[in-house]
């Protein structure tokens, strides 16, 4: 399985437009600290890559791999299809920037989909350019990502029922979807045995996912919050990092206690720009270090 980390930021990136903190600053005097908006690749096959989140960088993603190149016939593209993880704005707005495609194939929950679709009419935005397909991301068991392939298979983890502003109002279905607005992504390879679970938004931690993560040989989770005052700290909301959505990395039931047990690869992303984390050089990356946890980087390739 190959896994190609397209970006690692939270919502607005970094530098965020309208932001003069020392990260953002930062990034914009030094490029290579800049991080686009989380999101993931993963290789389903020869020349055929399924992304995981659509975010607004996704045409600078696609152009910063050249994995992910169009040809040789003209319009010819490796991108397969879009994986989405929840309905929020910095993980689906990459959508509408496909447009131009011949068709899309968007695997979501059944949550996710109706908010893009009753709340952003996504549905009516992209009609008149492309042929939209819309299949369920399964929650019980695991699909092949190609469904006519033996390959790299995939299921959702339901972590949170935190849906994004927009679509507060939208009632659920039923219950099952209530924990279904948030997911995490295991992703396994039948040919070499290997798996993945990737979770760029977490509110909570439940026991199917320590499961998962447990036997996964690589974990990569939500890194935006260093500790859950950080949000009130930095002046940037009235809330906590839990309550914002995000569990916090370090402190009780903080995401690195959870994670440092595993014998997977383990490695954050979706950082924020208060985080120290985003600073190369902060003492905060020893002590992940220490306990054998990684931050990811833009570009990282990852092969299992």
């Amino acid at each position: 399985m190959l896994l190609l980390v397209l970006g690692t930021a939270a919502g607005g990136g970094i530098p965020q437009w309208n932001c003069a903190c020392p990260a953002c600053s930062g990034a914009r005097a030094q490029p290579h600290r800049r991080r686009r908006h989380a999101s993931l690749a993963v290789r389903t096959g020869e020349g055929r890559w399924y992304l995981v989140n659509a975010t607004p960088d996704i045409g600078d993603q696609i152009e910063s791999r050249p994995e992910l190149h169009p040809g040789p016939r003209p319009r010819q593209t490796p991108v397969a299809g879009l994986i989405l993880t929840d309905a929020e704005l910095d993980h689906t707005l990459g959508i509408a920037r496909l447009r131009e495609a011949d068709r899309l194939q968007v695997i979501a929950t059944a949550p996710v989909r109706r908010a893009l679709l009753d709340c952003l009419r996504l549905g009516d935005v992209l009609a008149p350019y492309t042929s939209v397909t819309w299949r369920d991301l399964p929650r019980r068991g695991a699909e092949p990502l190609e469904r006519a392939s033996s390959g790299v298979r995939i299921c959702a983890i339901p972590v949170s029922g935190k849906r994004p502003r927009y679509a507060a109002r939208i009632p659920d279905d039923d219950a099952s979807d209530t924990g279904a607005w948030v997911v995490a992504v295991r992703l396994y390879d039948p040919a070499s045995g290997a798996s993945a679970l990737y979770a760029p938004a977490l509110a909570a931690w439940p026991d199917r996912l320590q499961q998962a993560a447990a036997e996964a040989d690589c974990v990569i989770v939500d890194g935006t919050f260093w500790d859950d005052e950080e949000p009130l700290r930095t002046g940037i909301s009235d809330r906590t990092a839990t309550a914002m959505g995000h569990l916090p990395i370090d402190g009780p039931g903080g995401t690195a206690e959870r994670l440092a047990p595993l014998s997977a690869r383990r490695l954050y992303t979706h950082l924020n720009n208060t985080s120290p984390l985003v600073d190369p050089d902060a003492p905060q990356h020893k002590r992940l270090a220490r306990l054998g946890i990684e931050v990811a980087h833009d570009g990282m390739v990852i092969e299992l």
